[in-house]
């Protein structure tokens, strides 16, 4: 009888471990709180994550605090996938101010920018972080445009600077489609640019239903927000449409993590919650959610 159960239990963790094994995704959040890395990647570990992006601070993305994430990271066995910012004092999210404020298209502010981009990429070559992510701004839609052409010159000079790094640049989708995100990735051709794809984003700028946009981005796609909203109110077309607690919106999540496990992604869904209330509770019922889904 002994045997049978230890046999029984053996099948069992077989099978488990080839459910996870199989897929090869993880599922992670964004690491706001830098205080006590150790302690962090240890209430990662406990509740079940694999994996985490740290958001950037100001002053805080040291040599010294590259050792503690390297440290923490082997430790608790949490990876860190990428490291996410967004620099500029004036970036304003929403569809009148937006397009002028945020990320390198606009000429205001993009040299403090740059240099923030840096910081970031010594970061993640100093902690072993393979990429930096970021908004870089609402792409133009004319490949032929003095615009257009600058913004592409600027992003293969910082995609350059990444790859001399050994560092990949992500961007995060919304700001434009699908389809001009994948021309200006190819315009910058330093093969070392991919893509963080942000459900949400696509659905709250407007751009794109997110399960075609992530069949459309293919193996670009190196990391997923996971974030549910809906699309911009048709009677305010001036501010972005709401994001809502995972299942809610109108990402369809079945559809799209049945996608990317056919792709054969092996990256990580990462939640991202700037929703207000009890993010822990969230966040801890948001993973079990996308658990299920990728066990299936």
């Amino acid at each position: 009888m002994k045997t049978k159960l230890s046999l029984l239990a053996a099948a069992l963790l077989f099978a488990f471990t080839t459910i996870h094994a199989e897929n090869e995704i993880t599922i992670g959040v964004i690491q706001y709180d830098l205080s006590d890395i150790d302690k962090s990647f240890k209430d990662l570990h406990d509740q079940g994550f694999g994996s985490c992006e740290i958001n950037y601070k100001s002053n805080t993305l040291t040599k010294e605090f590259a050792e503690q994430v390297k440290a923490a990271s082997k430790k608790h066995q949490i990876k860190v996938t990428t490291v996410v910012g967004v620099p500029g004092s004036k970036s304003v999210w929403n569809f009148r101010q937006g397009p002028a404020t945020i990320g390198l298209v606009p000429t205001e502010e993009r040299a403090e920018k740059i240099k923030v981009y840096h910081e970031m990429i010594d970061f993640c070559a100093m902690a072993e972080v393979p990429a930096m992510h970021s908004h870089f701004g609402f792409i133009p839609e004319d490949p032929s445009s003095a615009q257009y052409k600058d913004f592409i010159k600027v992003m293969q000079d910082l995609a350059n600077y990444a790859k001399e790094r050994n560092v990949m640049i992500y961007f995060e989708t919304g700001q434009e489609t699908p389809t001009t995100l994948i021309r200006a990735i190819k315009d910058i051709g330093t093969g070392n640019v991919f893509i963080n794809c942000d459900l949400a984003n696509l659905l709250m700028y407007g751009k794109a239903n997110s399960l075609d946009a992530v069949k459309l981005f293919g193996p670009l796609i190196k990391e997923f927000h996971a974030k549910d909203g809906k699309y911009p109110d048709p009677n305010n077309p001036y501010e972005l449409g709401a994001e809502v607690p995972i299942p809610t919106g109108e990402v369809n999540f079945p559809a799209v993590i049945a996608e990317l496990k056919k792709q054969g992604f092996k990256g990580a869904v990462t939640i991202e919650c700037e929703l207000n209330g009890t993010r822990h509770d969230y966040v801890v019922k948001t993973r079990k959610y996308l658990q299920d889904l990728l066990d299936k």
